[in-house]
């Protein structure tokens, strides 16, 4: 059995500009690892730090690693609907850097909203991109035109979903009660549909137990507060000041939420970009191919620390 969730760090809390709490682990380096750039793991909608469970593993030790829940998700605090954004989320990964990884080398690495955070973080800070951070893991995410997805549907019913899912997610969030109540009842119908939008091939039941877990365990009204931003975001410029990093660029060929075109689209825009296509692989990629992930961001490592080396010769 894989012990989803077991691995803890330092617990650290970060404020963020409106006062916010969010919670924070950081798992330092080996005494002979020291020096290395820090890796920040930024997780997606609905989700929670423990999602790069397979990831954390194979890196500990190796680098000092900092994981932080989004506001509203995980073990964080409860955030104003009006601050439930991109662009605030983006602020949020701008305090984590201030206050976690001193003015050392940074890697940033986000899965699906966490990409998005990364990008909005470029917007702010693209000063930041090519010395701070000195490399970028886009896994499963979009620069925008989300609209155009329709979660796997063919057809109408996938045209359907941006016109329907607003005003049910608005709907569900007016009475949060009832609906969790509803999510608890119906768990069976919850466990069909993660396994059918989070992996694109077999994998094992805990693998979908946990990953239905974190979703569950995300209120409704958290999903609601978060969901306008996914149809607003467009970053294409954001992309400019991150290219001045090495990136990788990994996704799941059978990914509902963030379809591949999206990884691909971010490939184009960025010359430095390695793309990483995984065929069978859906939306929870880090998971459901979780070795081939965590050697995408070890190639990426390489780069930089090659780059370094060369940089550092007489």
């Amino acid at each position: 059995v894989e012990p989803f969730g077991s691995i803890r760090g330092r617990a650290r809390t970060v404020v963020a500009d409106d006062g916010l709490w969010l919670h924070a682990e950081v798992d330092d380096a080996d005494d002979g690892a020291t020096g290395r750039p820090t890796l920040v793991f930024v997780h997606g909608y609905a989700l929670n730090l423990d999602c790069w469970h397979f990831q954390r593993r194979a890196l500990r030790g190796q680098h000092r690693m900092v994981f932080y829940d989004q506001r509203s998700h995980g073990r964080s605090a409860r955030s104003r609907k009006d601050r439930c954004t991109i662009e605030q989320l983006g602020a949020d990964l701008g305090v984590v850097l201030d206050t976690l990884t001193d003015d050392g080398p940074v890697i940033l690495i986000g899965h699906s909203m966490g990409g998005m955070t990364m990008m909005a973080l470029a917007e702010q800070h693209p000063e930041w991109f090519g010395s701070r951070v000195v490399a970028v893991g886009l896994i499963s995410t979009s620069s925008g035109g989300l609209k155009a997805s329709t979660l796997g549907l063919p057809g109408m019913p996938g045209r359907l979903v941006h016109l329907v899912s607003p005003a049910l997610v608005a709907t569900m969030a007016r009475a949060p009660r009832l609906v969790e109540g509803g999510r608890r009842v119906g768990s069976d119908i919850g466990f069909v549909m993660t396994r059918k939008l989070a992996f694109g091939s077999t994998v094992p039941q805990e693998y979908v137990d946990f990953t239905d877990e974190m979703l569950a365990s995300t209120p409704i009204d958290v999903v609601a507060d978060f969901f306008p931003g996914f149809d607003n975001h467009d970053k294409p410029k954001a992309l400019e000041a991150m290219d001045r990093a090495p990136t990788v660029v990994i996704a799941g060929g059978r990914d509902a939420i963030t379809p591949i075109s999206h990884s691909r689209r971010i490939a184009e825009q960025m010359p430095s970009a390695e793309l990483v296509e995984l065929p069978d692989a859906g939306h929870m990629i880090m998971l459901e191919r979780h070795d081939e992930v965590t050697q995408g961001l070890r190639r990426l490592i390489e780069r930089v620390e090659q780059a370094a080396d060369h940089e550092a010769r007489p």
